[in-house]
């Protein structure tokens, strides 16, 4: 199929893309990436009156320090990610994340805020946002606004991005010290998560200071493992420290059930895979 007819708007501002969002009402999307949208557009599960293009916009790309914080253009893609050594050097999460979506066609093409606003359960980026304590810069007619990742993603495909506003810039706390890593299960090479763990924790002299375990596809929004992290901070880090905490992988979660996965293998998932993401973390 083909899409649907639309009006195309092409700004080259944030400015110029904020006013043609308003202008083009509530029924306009914006195209990022359009690895999320394209598909969507082709079968009309959506009939857009107008797309605005969010690619000719270059302060929305782009990577760069501020501080202690790591800031990261809303259109800066998946590759660019994965290899942008300030990423790697200062969240590592994200790294280690980024390696798993999908193949390396969509990851040329495809946006971390894209992705984010997309806010599909079983994405791999929503949940290392959310353990990287990130921050997420909105922009709209009222100005500027920064909503935490913690309170961005509020149900499944729905974010607190009102009508008329750009999701801008991703701002991540520098994490340089923490060790961190990200497993995922997934029926066929390139297929969304079934369940992910991100885990990224500070240790010191052996012992878990920091932890924070996020997880994907547990509920309609990615959650945090706060048992798991309580279990974990102050410990040593050993196998059984580890295993232990791990087995409150899925304690205060709603895990669906569909056709590749019930609820109770879902939360069977989240163990293995929270106890394989700290303790790869941990080095050991």
């Amino acid at each position: 199929m083909i899409p649907a007819e639309f009006e195309y708007a092409a700004p080259t501002t944030l400015d110029e893309a904020v006013a043609a969002l308003n202008d083009a009402g509530e029924d306009a999307k914006v195209l990022a990436g359009g690895q999320s949208l394209m598909p969507v557009l082709r079968l009309r599960m959506a009939a857009p009156t107008t797309v605005v293009d969010l690619g000719r916009v270059p302060d929305l790309r782009g990577i760069r320090e501020d501080g202690d914080t790591l800031v990261i253009g809303a259109t800066t893609t998946h590759y660019e990610v994965l290899h942008d050594p300030l990423v790697a050097q200062h969240a590592r999460l994200l790294t280690e994340a980024t390696a798993t979506v999908a193949d390396p066609q969509i990851r040329h093409r495809g946006t971390l805020g894209g992705a984010l606003v997309h806010a599909d359960p079983a994405g791999d980026l929503s949940a290392p946002a959310l353990a990287l304590d990130a921050e997420l810069v909105v922009v709209g007619p009222s100005g500027r606004r920064t909503v935490s990742a913690a309170d961005f993603f509020q149900d499944y495909f729905t974010t607190a991005v009102e009508p008329g506003e750009i999701l801008a810039e991703i701002r991540i706390p520098k994490h340089t010290e923490w060790a961190a890593r990200y497993e995922k299960f997934h029926r066929a090479a390139q297929q969304w998560s079934i369940v992910g763990v991100a885990a990224t924790i500070d240790i010191d002299n052996g012992t878990i200071r920091q932890a924070k375990v996020a997880l994907t596809n547990m509920a309609a929004v990615p959650v945090r493992a706060r048992a798991v992290e309580d279990a974990l901070v102050g410990q040593a880090a050993t196998a059984d420290t580890i295993a232990s905490a791990a087995a409150h992988a899925a304690d205060g979660t709603d895990p669906m059930t569909d056709g590749n996965a019930d609820a109770e293998y879902r939360s069977h998932l989240a163990t293995v895979l929270t106890r394989r993401a700290v303790t790869t973390a941990a080095g050991l």
